[in-house]
């Protein structure tokens, strides 16, 4: 493949082929079930091998590329509003990219034995598929519209994917789920037409937004206003507390697939979408609302770590973990620092891994003792000796042990707080600070709690002799090994990320810097 192929089709190609593979399978009857699983596989390769070899090209572009936009494609789309079809990538985007690459042909590879009471693997796979270009699709969007089509494509397939194959209370948590971030869709959708009109009413360029706010010279109370309804939006999608309450009963309820695509991947587009629309357009009202946002991230950080002390449900301890882990995240955007926002893409990719590795572990545990419930587990390192070391792995990922990935989503983010971009309370931050730091204390007791409880000790007289109870088997070796191997291979050499987030990172607090003055 060469250049002018990646710049002319290369993302066009790697977002809407999973919808290709799904309008394939449509075609195949409903009972042939090994062609379906093929197809949903080949597509995802596919998908990836395209989107790899352009993250690869991109790499080798060097630093002073990845912080401009690359493989631009700029069409007309909805002339009547100015909305374009603008795809784009650049070294904030890539990472996510990647992660989304990676994790959708694993949850494929898992679900082959592993489809969801009840069966119809054809709609499953077909679901999976639409999600996978919802969630390739919003890192690529460079128009406002076009981004938010792409924010809401994934609303619906996770809904069915609750609603139909979820736990006892699966259509309690898929409503819930649903009319939480549909609230936030409409207040975001609000916030984008007044954007729209207060600039001019010319483009939805997310560039463009952010040189006509600065040039039509909008009002800061404007600003403030605006940013108001996209922090509602972006921040239930995060979901930031008082916001998260949709996120342990979706989790729990959830098949595994669904879960680990929601902890990946979905989470993310709403940091996402704090750094690439709200942050970037409007660098002004971020400055105002910065303290607001770390406030509610270290909030955040402590109650989802005291509420995971009070989980007796394994899945639903990992959940409450995520409302604590993504604090971590949104404390660090919340400094409008390079050190903070870098701290905050890599604390994205970090928990993508971790926390869907802990998923898949814990689906995997519920197939086999037919319970989550924490008291009823324990002895895994005897009754599934590796199953039970890839556990106590993920666990200490999870709580921020040097040497593994999560330590660098944590221990940046944490530090950025001691000096936060001018214009925001340093005394303030420096007391996140402390707070963020009592939060790692937490989540090392509710983690190694957690991994006592079910990997340690003998197994009970429930489970002792049950032949049910096996060890790793070859699909899940497949679908866990690269989550496992880039855990570490990112606790070692965080520069993967880091160098490549840096470039367009310091363009953001550069504009973040002139506006804090």
């Amino acid at each position: 493949m060469e250049q002018s192929f990646l710049a002319d089709y290369g993302i066009t190609l790697m977002v809407f082929l999973p919808l290709v593979g799904a309008a394939i399978m449509m075609m195949v009857p409903g009972k042939n079930e090994e062609a379906h699983k093929t197809i949903a596989l080949a597509t995802t390769v596919i998908t990836g091998i395209i989107g790899g070899w352009m993250v690869v090209d991109f790499y080798r572009l060097g630093s002073a590329k990845w912080s401009e936009l690359s493989y631009l494609i700029d069409r007309p789309w909805i002339n009547i509003i100015n909305a374009r079809y603008t795809v784009a990538v650049d070294g904030i985007s890539v990472p996510l990219i990647a992660l989304t690459l990676l994790v959708v042909p694993l949850v494929i590879v898992y679900s082959w034995n592993h489809i969801p009471q009840p069966g119809n693997t054809k709609a499953f796979l077909m679901l999976t598929l639409v999600l996978h270009t919802g969630m390739l699709g919003s890192f690529v969007a460079q128009d406002l519209v076009l981004f938010f089509v792409f924010f809401e494509v994934v609303l619906l397939p996770m809904y069915f994917m609750i609603g139909v194959w979820g736990g006892e209370n699966r259509l309690y948590a898929a409503i819930k789920f649903f009319l939480f971030t549909l609230f936030g869709s409409a207040l975001m959708l609000v916030s984008f037409l007044a954007l729209y009109w207060v600039t001019g009413g010319t483009t939805f360029n997310m560039v463009g937004l952010a040189e006509a706010v600065q040039s039509n010279d909008v009002k800061l109370s404007t600003q403030v206003l605006i940013f108001a309804g996209m922090f509602l939006g972006f921040g239930i999608k995060v979901p930031m507390f008082p916001f998260h309450t949709w996120l342990p009963d979706a989790h729990t309820q959830a098949p595994t697939q669904g879960s680990v695509i929601l902890a990946a991947v979905l989470l993310k587009l709403g940091t996402y979408g704090f750094i690439r629309i709200a942050i970037q357009i409007l660098p002004e009202a971020s400055i105002k609302w910065a303290p607001w946002i770390g406030l509610l991230a270290v909030i955040g950080i402590i109650y989802g770590a005291l509420g995971c002390l009070a989980q007796t449900d394994m899945k639903r301890l990992i959940a409450f973990s995520s409302v604590a882990h993504m604090g971590y995240v949104m404390l660090g955007i919340a400094t409008m620092t390079d050190f903070g926002l870098n701290a905050a893409i890599f604390g994205m990719v970090a928990h993508g891994l971790i926390t869907g590795l802990l998923f898949f572990v814990a689906g995997s545990i519920k197939e086999r003792y037919h319970t989550l419930e924490i008291k009823r587990l324990g002895g895994l390192l005897i009754s599934a000796p590796r199953m039970g070391w890839i556990l106590g792995l993920a666990t200490m990922a999870s709580l921020g042990l040097p040497g593994l990935a999560g330590f660098w989503g944590e221990f940046p983010a944490i530090l950025a707080a001691y000096s936060p971009q001018e214009g925001i309370s340093v005394g303030l931050f420096r007391v996140y600070m402390v707070v963020a730091a009592i939060g790692t204390v937490l989540a090392a007791g509710y983690l190694l709690w957690l991994l006592q409880r079910t990997a340690f000790g003998r197994p009970s007289e429930e489970f002792e002799n049950d032949p049910a109870i096996t060890d790793v088997v070859p699909t899940e070796w497949i679908a866990w090994v690269p989550l496992l191997a880039l855990i570490v291979l990112l606790g070692f050499v965080p520069g993967l990320i880091f160098d490549m987030t840096d470039g367009p990172v310091t363009v953001l607090t550069d504009a973040l810097a002139a506006a804090g003055k």
